[in-house]
């Protein structure tokens, strides 16, 4: 007997799981979804700690419309509709007195659509559409300790416009997404420590419309992406200060569109057509007074595509935009006394990436065009009154292109 599942729902969550292995007989399930958010959704965590010795882990996450959809070998075919109106606010805030434990662990995500598809030995079709509206979509996340200490602490807060991820295992996809953001999007990191004599990573990532799509175990994918950005702000910013740390890491990310496909099979074919108008901004700052190595790195993009496959072809066909206000990355940092200390700044307009694995028998086959009529500017400071090194980099770049077919170490 033949069986067919069908959804249909304007809920977070899809998810299809078959009863058993599918076999010839088993029709393709269908997922339909269709999901309108018109009111503001706001989520926050706020962790007030004196002392604990293991360890302390918060986060928060907002959402205007959710949805997640996995193929578990049975073939499926989706259509998935989110828009977003209302504001979307995710907040994360941690005071400690004297000792958060040995590991310390924030995330703060906010996303106006966010949308999530696997496949599992199985074979995916889908079109994915996402729009959000003049509205704001905000990730915050704080931590305040500056007579307090912890072993080692990771803080991480992204935000999105439109997001969406797309996973195959054993699988082959054929999929298209199109996103519109109008959104003003902003993620804003900081923290204040006392003493931490491990690693201490702080990042924020922002884009406007993103798209990933990543692919193993000789999985096959064709993709067609259209994204537009025409918010105002996409803004990433982390700030960071040390009293002493051994290992610091503070970096900030904002795309106003970006691809991001990577496939390890026979094929990955990528189509993308990304337009940028928002003001797009990176910034990361962090002070020390006592350091092992500091590294501040910011990075902003107007439109950024990375396409490559490892054990096959890559045919990547790009068109991408950039106008609006201008891309800017800053990087900052100041220390008092330590051993090694960097800071980098990178900004580019347009930026396209393909490569393919020359082991594998691979090849590329690239169609490329790039406009920007925007400004592009980087600038990066190191200020170190006692050290073994200090290094600057800054660099910009209007419309960038790299392609590369290369071998294994060694070879």
């Amino acid at each position: 007997m033949v069986r067919r599942a069908q959804i249909l729902l304007a809920g977070t969550l899809v998810a299809i799981l078959p009863c058993g292995a599918a076999t010839s007989q088993t029709a393709p399930s269908t997922v339909l979804n269709e999901q309108v958010q018109l009111g503001d959704v706001f989520s926050q965590q706020t962790l007030n700690v004196v002392e604990v010795s293991d360890f302390t882990d918060g986060g928060s996450h907002a959402s205007g419309a959710a949805f997640t959809a996995t193929l578990d070998r049975n073939d499926g075919d989706m259509r998935s509709y989110q828009e977003t109106q209302g504001q979307v606010a995710a907040d994360t805030r941690l005071n400690v007195s004297v000792n958060s434990g040995q590991t310390t662990t924030l995330t703060t995500k906010a996303a106006g659509a966010y949308g999530y598809a696997n496949a599992y030995g199985a074979t995916l079709t889908g079109v994915y559409t996402q729009a959000t509206g003049p509205t704001s979509v905000t990730a915050h996340s704080h931590v305040e300790a500056p007579d307090a200490q912890t072993g080692a602490v990771a803080s991480q807060v992204q935000a999105s416009g439109a997001a969406q991820v797309i996973g195959l295992q054993y699988g082959s996809a054929g999929v298209r997404t199109s996103q519109s953001n109008a959104a003003s999007v902003t993620s804003d990191g900081g923290g204040v420590y006392g003493y931490v004599p491990g690693s201490a990573s702080f990042t924020a990532v922002s884009a406007g419309a993103d798209v990933a799509l990543s692919g193993s175990n000789g999985s096959a994918a064709r993709m067609i992406s259209d994204q537009n950005n025409t918010g105002p702000l996409t803004q990433a910013a982390q700030f960071t200060a040390f009293g002493n740390v051994q290992q610091a890491t503070t970096s900030a990310t904002a795309a106003g569109a970006s691809i991001n496909a990577v496939n390890e099979g026979s094929l990955l074919d990528v189509t993308g057509r990304q337009a940028n108008q928002a003001y797009v901004r990176a910034q990361a700052s962090s002070a020390a007074y006592q350091y092992g190595t500091a590294s501040v790195s910011a990075y902003g993009v107007g439109a950024a595509i990375v396409a490559g496959d490892i054990g096959g072809e890559l045919l990547l066909d790009t068109y991408q935009t950039n106008g609006g206000d201008g891309v800017e990355a800053l990087a900052r940092f100041d220390g008092t006394e330590g051993y090694d200390a960097q800071a980098s700044a990178t900004a580019y307009g347009n930026e396209v990436t393909g490569y393919a694995c020359a082991d594998c028998q691979g090849r590329i086959d690239v169609n490329n065009g790039q406009v920007n009529n925007a400004d592009v500017g980087a600038q990066s400071v190191v200020n170190v009154q006692s050290g073994r090194s200090a290094r600057g980099v800054a660099s910009a770049v209007g419309n960038s292109a790299t392609y590369y077919v290369s071998r294994s170490s060694g070879q």
